[in-house]
């Protein structure tokens, strides 16, 4: 059984650079609001990204890994770009505790492993430093996997922190909407966040 509509190899249909954003301007200053509450800085990982990673400030060092290499070189923030598919690997092509951060903005729902690829992202975080994900209910439909189009918002959320208790290596996620309720009209957003655990002390 497929995971996804569209299996077709993902660098085929990320092949065309999209120079947008996938969310209203209101959930990007949303993204940018959560990123600034966390004081995301230092050596920061965004993961499945493009040419904007929705920072106000740039860290030190900001990796970029992505499918589309002409949009991670438009990515004026970035001091590396790295162009891989975590479809056909999910391993991380980094050393141990190499990241101070790492941010995966909009993107999860596309992950046909994503506790292997949170594992690895467990790896190559720093102890008690911060995963933060971020999401909407807009996607591209083809490309994203049926757990995810089978569910509602709620059910997304209970889905990546399940995703993160599965790959272990973080404390329990803390599940926030970053936008509001009611009558918003707006695009919600989402955050899972956690933090590396701390190696314990024998």
């Amino acid at each position: 059984m497929s995971e996804r509509y569209d299996e077709s190899p993902d660098p085929e249909f990320y092949a065309v650079p999209r120079f947008v954003t996938h969310i209203d301007d209101a959930a990007v200053d949303a993204v940018s609001d959560l990123y600034d509450e966390l004081g995301v800085d230092g050596d920061v990982l965004d993961l499945m990204s493009s040419w904007v990673s929705h920072l106000r400030r740039a860290p030190e060092r900001l990796t970029v890994l992505g499918l589309n290499a002409e949009e991670l070189a438009a990515n004026p923030m970035a001091t590396a770009r790295v162009v891989h598919d975590l479809n056909a690997d999910p391993t991380l092509p980094f050393g141990d505790a190499a990241f101070d951060a790492v941010l995966c903005c909009v993107s999860i729902d596309y992950l046909v492993d994503p506790v292997a690829v949170l594992a690895e992202t467990a790896r190559v975080l720093r102890p008690g430093a911060p995963v933060v994900i971020t999401f909407s209910n807009r996607c591209f439909p083809t490309k994203a996997v049926h757990a995810w189009l089978a569910t509602d918002d709620a059910g997304r959320c209970a889905l990546v922190a399940d995703h993160l208790a599965r790959a272990g290596g973080f404390t329990p996620a803390r599940v926030e909407r970053r936008t509001p309720s009611g009558r918003y009209r707006g695009d919600p957003l989402f955050s899972v966040v956690a933090t590396r655990e701390k190696a314990s002390v024998t």
